[in-house]
């Protein structure tokens, strides 16, 4: 069982964003060499073009006979990787319900280091041209490099799957193959929340909101405070009586996921309006309330706002006030390098201190109501320095928790989430060593667990992929506990703290 050590682990080299692993033991430079030299296009073994790469149940029989894996080089005399730099307009959605996964793109194409991560450079169609790409995701605690062939499933000549609106650029649709490679196939990409994939994308900080339990103003602070930060968003809205993407007659798609491009404040008649730009990954379908495109609000708002803000085109972006916003969408996620939005600080002012672990047969302890086994969870001591800030009326989170398990499965559609979550208590000095253990290992016993309540606790242990919740913490020692919520339920995770400084 590990000891409650302070938090200055780091994790190794190989990992980081200069440092990627490499995913399934590929090096894209030594392949890439080796092809240039023998004049060969390579072929991905790992992910061929082949109905094991699609997937079971994402395509009917008739259709996975016509599908042809056809390179770019192919497909036109003139493919580019990327023209006039990436775009939110760049793609839209194809037949494969990963609108969770491009709105996430949409929200990134703004963001130039983001891209720049994420798409190396120096790949292209002409120099050095070998039918090899490769791309980097952040998961699970490292970031990884992904080597894929270019062959792309296409019918009739079509691209199943994201497409581009200018038919010669290519960067969507290798970048979701990328992906598709790490989930295990194109049907393992369907259904998910858009916080996975803006983690995958970033490795930064995220968290939930949900409209319906927040205040206005306190959903105005984190939405315009984190677009402040260069954050990324994304939104979804509730289902419908069917898992079908049914449009709404405010034109608002049901069970779908969007991304925010702009959180801003316009001047109306002498008064500030809070206002949130939306994005549909479909590249078409907009909202038609107030402030749509087309909405006569907009001749309140002076020229040069308008010609500023306001778009014409059915491009699937549009408008909204933040109460119709509100009202339309059932959760927000923020994602951002670091937790700084949260306070409005600087970047700098805050640490990360990341753990790998897991809970195994001597340490899945369940949750609380496990009296007897919960003390044999991981068990990690935290220090918080005390601050000289201002008064605030409403003090601002010094203490940000992420707790994420690993998969157990190669294939996403098949990975089970066990029920996870931490809670946080006060400690006053390190733990005795435990009798019943190595004399070098102290860990709280279950003595101390049934006479201290926990100070906070993640709101509810959750069957998601990650829980993450911010806090207010005086100064002091506390210990965090990560359990899952039935005993010897065992699996990995990571735990990253972030601490505010000084």
């Amino acid at each position: 069982m590990p000891p409650p050590v302070p938090a200055v682990r780091r994790m190794s080299a190989v990992g980081s964003r200069l440092n990627p692993e490499k995913f399934l033991g590929q090096d894209f430079q030594q392949l890439h060499k080796d092809f240039c030299s023998n004049r060969a296009r390579y072929l991905d073994s790992t992910f061929p073009p082949n109905e094991s790469s699609i997937g079971p149940g994402l395509l009917s029989p008739e259709d996975m006979k016509k599908v042809e894996w056809i390179r770019p080089t192919k497909m036109m005399s003139d493919p580019y990787l990327i023209v006039d730099g990436e775009s939110r307009f760049d793609f839209a959605q194809g037949d494969l319900g990963n609108c969770w996964f491009l709105c996430a793109i949409g929200a990134i194409t703004s963001q130039s280091e983001i891209m720049d991560q994420i798409i190396p450079a120096g790949q292209s169609f002409t120099k050095d041209y070998a039918g090899i790409f490769h791309f980097r995701f952040w998961r699970f605690g490292k970031w990884i490099d992904v080597v894929i062939d270019d062959k792309l499933p296409t019918i009739d000549g079509d691209l199943i799957f994201v497409h581009c609106k200018t038919r010669n650029e290519f960067w969507p649709a290798l970048l979701e193959k990328a992906y598709a490679k790490v989930c295990g196939s194109y049907a393992d990409m369907g259904g998910g929340f858009v916080s996975e994939a803006l983690a995958d994308f970033t490795g930064g900080v995220h968290m939930t909101l949900f409209p319906e339990y927040e205040e206005l103003p306190e959903m105005w602070r984190l939405m315009y405070g984190a677009s402040q930060y260069s954050s990324i968003m994304g939104c979804g809205t509730p289902r419908g009586e069917t898992s079908a993407n049914t449009v709404l007659p405010n034109g608002i798609v049901e069970g779908h996921a969007y991304t925010v491009t702009k959180v801003t404040k316009l001047k109306v008649r002498g008064q500030k309006v809070r206002l949130v730009r939306v994005l549909n990954p479909w590249g078409r379908g907009e909202w038609v309330g107030d402030w749509s495109d087309n909405s006569p609000l907009w001749k309140s708002v002076s020229s040069e706002d308008r010609a500023k803000w306001l778009g014409s085109k059915n491009d699937g972006e549009f408008w909204m006030s933040l109460e119709d916003f509100c009202s339309s969408f059932v959760s927000v996620d923020i994602c951002c390098l670091t937790p700084a939005f949260l306070d409005g600080s600087s970047p700098e002012s805050w640490t990360t201190n990341k753990y790998e672990g897991c809970w195994d047969e001597r340490t899945a302890g369940g949750s609380m109501e496990n009296k007897q086994s919960f003390w044999m969870n991981p068990q990690y001591q935290v220090k918080i320095p005390a601050l000289q800030e201002e008064e605030e009326e409403e003090p601002r989170p010094n203490l940000q928790v992420s707790l994420m398990q690993k998969p157990d499965n190669r294939h996403r559609r098949l990975v089970r989430h066990r029920h996870i979550g931490f809670c946080v208590f006060t400690v006053s000095e390190p733990p005795p060593p435990h009798p019943e253990k190595m004399k070098d290992q102290k860990v709280f016993p279950a003595s101390f667990f049934s006479s201290n309540a926990p100070v906070t606790r993640s709101q509810r242990s959750s069957d998601t992929r990650e829980v993450m919740q911010s806090f207010r913490m005086k100064p002091g020692r506390y210990l965090i506990v990560p359990f899952t919520s039935t005993p010897k339920d065992t699996t990995s995770f990571i735990l990253t703290v972030y601490l505010k400084r000084e």
